[in-house]
């Protein structure tokens, strides 16, 4: 079958960082579906595991983590799915990925593909409705209330894949209100697009523009990306007792700050219920097909930002290279493969 890898980290510049390559088909077992890949997007994640993950000698890494396609084979414990059933997800970091014709995932963290929307569309959401859903309502918690509040949250880096999502999900399910920031005019238009009552802008303090707004001290901070820089920040406008959850991997991380306000702190990896086979692993199909439902009855939105077309090395390398920018909006999807 036909994939992308790669046997060396290297820049994506360099066009070894990932290359069309063969391999052969693989063979479910278990509770595992054989998935013919449709559609795929790329993630931050894709981008850290390349630049950092040596596999072994002589050994392809096949990346990806968010497909939609075509169930084909299912293993000998299935009991959830059946050959032809349209599905998406997420996949787990600890098995080969989803830049491949052919693809294996436990049935118990995939979904049913949103019958409203096509491949590419439905490719851009598992990952990211996964992280963002997980954050807000089996960390944060964002349903209860911190006592002397009004219920906020601000989203930090809010045009990227998760926070798209993230904003989404808290107007759909809560009477949160969402302070969202984006720092140009684009990605300002897409936060508000997506539901966020404020826009303040991240490349500024963003204490004082928090405490210029109507809200108060939020009650919850998300952040996705560059906690580091704004880790003071964060402290100084959370609300005492409030929460703060992040989902990226600052270089120097100080939580002694978060005493005096008593700030709880929430990391968030949706591949740890795969990764450690935890009890609660069918939670993932469950949110999947919320989030599926929520689609179709058009309260939900696809976070597609650009389709860079087939799914091939040269493509992939191209979305490797946008996300590392800094300037992608939404999701980066790749679909179907070469004749």
């Amino acid at each position: 079958m036909r994939a992308i890898g790669y046997q060396t980290p290297l820049p994506i510049e360099n066009p070894a960082s990932l290359q069309d390559i063969d391999l052969p088909k693989p063979v479910p077992t278990g509770r595992d579906l054989l998935v013919e890949i449709r559609a795929v997007s790329v993630n931050p994640v894709d981008t850290k595991v390349r630049r950092s993950a040596t596999p072994e000698a002589g050994q392809w890494r096949v990346l990806g983590w968010d497909a939609a396609g075509v169930v084909v084979g299912t293993g000998p414990d299935v009991t959830d799915f059946s050959v032809g059933d349209e599905v998406f997800y997420a996949g787990a970091i600890n098995r080969p990925g989803t830049n491949a014709e052919f693809h294996l995932v436990d049935e118990r963290i995939a979904g049913r593909k949103p019958r409203s929307l096509n491949w590419a569309e439905a490719a851009a959401l598992p990952l990211t409705a996964i992280t963002a859903w997980e954050m807000l309502f089996d960390r944060l918690d964002i349903r209860r209330s911190v006592p002397g509040t009004t219920s906020s949250i601000l989203i930090i880096g809010g045009a990227g894949g998760v926070s798209s999502m993230a904003i989404q999900l808290a107007k759909v399910l809560t009477d949160i209100t969402v302070i969202a920031t984006a720092s140009r005019p684009e990605t300002q238009d897409w936060v508000t697009s997506l539901g966020a009552d404020y826009v303040i802008d991240h490349s500024k303090p963003l204490a004082a523009q928090v405490a210029a707004l109507p809200t108060g001290a939020p009650s919850f901070v998300f952040s996705t990306t560059q906690t580091d820089r704004h880790l003071a920040e964060i402290v100084e406008l959370l609300a005492p007792q409030g929460h703060f959850g992040l989902i990226d991997d600052p270089a120097d991380f100080n939580a002694v700050p978060l005493k005096k306000k008593s700030l709880s702190l929430h990391w968030e990896l949706m591949f740890t219920r795969s990764l450690f086979g935890t009890a609660d692993i069918g939670a993932q199909g469950t949110l999947l097909n919320n989030v599926s439902r929520l689609v179709d009855e058009g309260r939900l939105r696809t976070t597609l930002g650009k389709n860079l077309g087939l799914i091939t090395a040269a493509n992939l390398r191209e979305a490797h290279a946008l996300i590392e920018s800094g300037q992608a909006k939404g999701k980066i999807v790749l679909e179907g493969f070469p004749a």
